[in-house]
């Protein structure tokens, strides 16, 4: 019961814990891990573990949290891996444990966001955080692809390297925002598919948000008036 009423306390404010945290990692910790600064490797590790709690204190549910787990677990096995003999599974290990938290935290945030009842400033903060959230999957597929295929991408190589993660969400958000420097470009199909997937999501989500925002937003005001 005392658990129950922690999350719905703290289940809003959350939304925008963990936009800070998933900010600090994306556009802090990445960068300086891509100058090879391995310090930041650790910390990445700490921030994933505040995520789990975040994910958890949102969702309430313990598959979620069991999911996290799993990927934390498959982080550490990577890490370790690295450092032994580095090689195409320590990488997919890393791919595949960002897919299932990406995946998982964007299934939590989405029902807490978008669930009935008044839109919060933490609410809004939540749809910025779900945007977020895809990019770190398609980071994940991107990565994929790209270690089955070496040459899926133009000027950019998917190999177990420090800036790696720095790469791939630089390349994520150019396409989800579809800014297309063109310094980096997909070759393999179905990377240009994924690319297509997420510039049609990187265009139709803004409106899409804004529409079901304001559409809670009425029926709260319609429910008190």
């Amino acid at each position: 019961m005392k658990i129950d009423q922690l999350r719905k306390r703290w289940a809003d404010p959350a939304l925008t814990v963990l936009t800070v945290l998933l900010v600090i990692m994306m556009f802090v910790i990445s960068p300086l891990q891509a100058l090879g600064l391995f310090a930041f490797q650790v910390s990445e590790l700490v921030l994933a573990l505040l995520l789990v709690c975040g994910i958890f204190v949102i969702s309430g549910s313990p598959v979620a949290v069991v999911a996290m787990l799993i990927a934390l677990a498959m982080i550490v096995t990577g890490a370790i891996l690295r450092i032994r003999s580095p090689s195409i599974l320590d990488l997919n290990l890393f791919a595949g444990s960002w897919f299932i938290v990406g995946t998982t935290m964007a299934w939590a945030v989405a029902r807490q966001t978008f669930a009935p009842g008044r839109v919060t400033y933490h609410r809004v903060i939540g749809a910025v955080l779900l945007y977020l959230t895809v990019a770190v999957i398609f980071s994940a597929l991107y990565v994929f692809i790209g270690s089955l295929d070496p040459v899926a991408f133009v000027s950019m190589k998917v190999t177990d390297s420090p800036k790696l993660a720095s790469d791939v969400i630089y390349f994520s958000f150019a396409t989800m925002t579809t800014t297309g420097y063109g310094d980096v470009a997909p070759l393999h199909p179905v990377a240009r598919s994924l690319c297509n997937m997420e510039a049609i999501f990187g265009q139709l989500y803004p409106a899409t948000l804004l529409a079901r925002l304001v559409t809670l937003e009425i029926e709260h005001r319609n429910q008190d008036s």
